[in-house]
């Protein structure tokens, strides 16, 4: 007689293999959702740090230049030292802005990150999608209006 067989038949691995497959279609397409979510995210953060020298150097000196904001161009960015990332207006109102490029993910490049300062000093975090074909509005940080 034969022993008893010990293993694991075709039939068995091939349903296994399809079901890693299945588990692999699902996650990986949020994976990637979740890594431009979180490239925005850390963008627009790395941009808001500079809100705060903005507001020193507006009641100052008024100028607002790299040098003065202290910028540094974040990775996730096409930004330049020679590129000012803020502009002031006489009026006290003006914004911060910067255009996503880099190490960014290709879908997000040319995606353009502001935080709009009006004239009493209320700031406002606006997004211009317009450059990336493949922006979903799920990359959208809270608090942020996507144009």
């Amino acid at each position: 007689m034969y022993g008893k067989v010990k293993g694991f038949s075709l039939i068995e691995l091939m349903i296994a293999v399809a079901i890693i497959g299945i588990l692999a279609a699902v996650a990986i397409p949020l994976y990637q959702s979740n890594v431009l979510k979180s490239q925005v995210n850390r963008a627009v953060s790395e941009l808001a740090t500079y809100k705060s020298a903005f507001e020193v150097q507006l009641s100052g000196s008024g100028a607002v230049s790299n040098s003065e904001l202290g910028y540094v161009a974040s990775g996730l960015t096409s930004g330049n030292p020679a590129t000012d990332i803020g502009v002031a207006n006489p009026d006290g109102s003006g914004h911060l802005q910067v255009t996503m490029g880099g190490n960014a993910h290709p879908s997000l490049a040319g995606v353009i990150l502001r935080f709009e300062r009006d004239a009493s000093g209320t700031w406002a975090c606006e997004i211009d999608k317009s450059a990336a074909s493949h922006w979903k509005d799920a990359y959208r940080p809270a608090g942020c209006t996507v144009l």
